[in-house]
């Protein structure tokens, strides 16, 4: 087995251990398991998210245990990075990894769980919801944010942004993270980020004016861009649900 603790949480380590031990028999499942288990527990005055992360195939079973970090362990660093990036996330607290074979077998992520008040998905699915406008450009300086510090988060998408609303203050944590880059991005790179959010054309043209306002571009042409390829990834996406609808229909 390898593992690694947040400093913060070393107090809990034989705790941690004994509930990916005991996995399969703790907690709530959260979400709807699609790919990966999740589940919530209480742990000595702590909400947790457990994610057990599907067994690879048997060639990742090689590839993750020789030549790649697996999502697991991504999940554990990118979230400490975003944390001394100060850019909202729930805290990390442990990754584990275990073997199988001589490949690799089962990894859990264990982090802060978090209770927003919504996600991005809200505010594509409800046009009326409270302040809808105002969140949605919040939304847009964050995003400009993570742009402006180096972070290209390669899922972020409608369900992997928690909102949360207090008072006046809107804040953001981002969610389902060992997909990401860090590095320097260009124009083209930070629109291309925005493709997955919204199919909306009005929800783009928000972004793009707030997001002109800071990346001091006219808007007319950050529109364009980012609307060009919201087009692209939706038509891909909409391509691929109907060869999915296509081969179920067959098998």
């Amino acid at each position: 087995m390898n593992s690694n603790y947040n400093p913060g949480y070393i107090q809990h380590k034989e705790a941690l251990l004994e509930l990916i031990n005991s996995f399969d028999s703790i907690g709530t499942v959260f979400g709807d398991g699609d790919r990966n288990l999740i589940k919530t527990v209480e742990l000595e005055g702590l909400h947790l998210n457990i994610k057990s992360f599907k067994e690879p195939n048997y060639i990742n079973q090689i590839v993750y245990q020789y030549f790649r970090k697996s999502k697991a362990r991504r999940s554990f660093e990118y979230a400490s990075i975003l944390k001394e990036k100060e850019i909202g996330t729930p805290d990390p607290i442990a990754f584990f990894e275990f073997k199988k074979g001589i490949g690799f077998g089962k990894s859990f992520y264990i982090s802060e769980h978090q209770l927003p008040d919504l996600t991005f998905r809200e505010l594509v699915q409800d046009s009326s919801f409270p302040n809808h406008e105002q969140i949605l450009r919040a939304f847009t300086r964050f995003t400009f944010q993570l742009h402006e510090k180096g972070v290209e988060f390669q899922d972020h998408s409608p369900g992997n942004t928690l909102i949360f609303i207090r008072k006046e203050e809107i804040y953001f944590s981002l969610v389902d993270l060992n997909r990401m880059k860090f590095k320097p991005l260009d124009f083209r790179e930070r629109m291309y980020n925005f493709r997955r959010l919204t199919p909306k054309k009005e929800m783009v043209d928000i972004m793009s004016d707030e997001y002109s306002k800071h990346i001091q571009k006219p808007k007319k042409e950050v529109f364009e861009l980012m609307w060009e390829f919201t087009l692209e990834f939706q038509r891909k996406f909409h391509r691929k649900q109907k060869r999915k609808k296509l081969l179920k229909s067959l098998f």
